[in-house]
């Protein structure tokens, strides 16, 4: 037990690995159309999400393969998903995750700061 937790603190949460896994697993298995778009959706993601903790990562991902598997049996056309502007739909949909971005936690630690600092300043 005690070598699992020292591995994950190393390599990060085996659990979120095997999830990631299975996420890859069910994008492969959408027809062609839905996994290119959501392909493209989760390229944007990693270099535009911003999200930094892997809990939150593994249940987006999850969640945005949901949408496209239920989208994809509901015979929802890839542009009714995404709507006009997939740059939007991206961003809109990544905002619901902002507990796990890490300019949140540079937030926090901005407000923190500033608090501190006007704390000193009545002393």
């Amino acid at each position: 037990m005690a070598a699992k937790k020292w591995i994950e603190l190393v390599t990060g949460s085996l659990e979120e690995k095997k999830q990631y896994r299975q996420y890859k697993a069910r994008i492969k298995a959408l027809p062609a159309n839905y996994r290119t778009a959501v392909e493209a959706v989760e390229r944007y993601l990693m270099y535009a999400g911003g999200i930094a903790r892997g809990d939150v990562l593994v249940r987006m991902y999850g969640d945005l393969v949901d949408l496209f598997e239920e989208s994809a049996v509901n015979g929802t056309p890839v542009r009714d998903i995404v709507g006009d502007d997939p740059v939007e739909f991206v961003e809109t949909f990544v905002a619901n995750y902002a507990d796990g971005a890490w300019i949140s936690k540079e937030r926090a630690r901005l407000n923190q700061a500033i608090e501190d600092a006007e704390r000193e300043e009545q002393r």
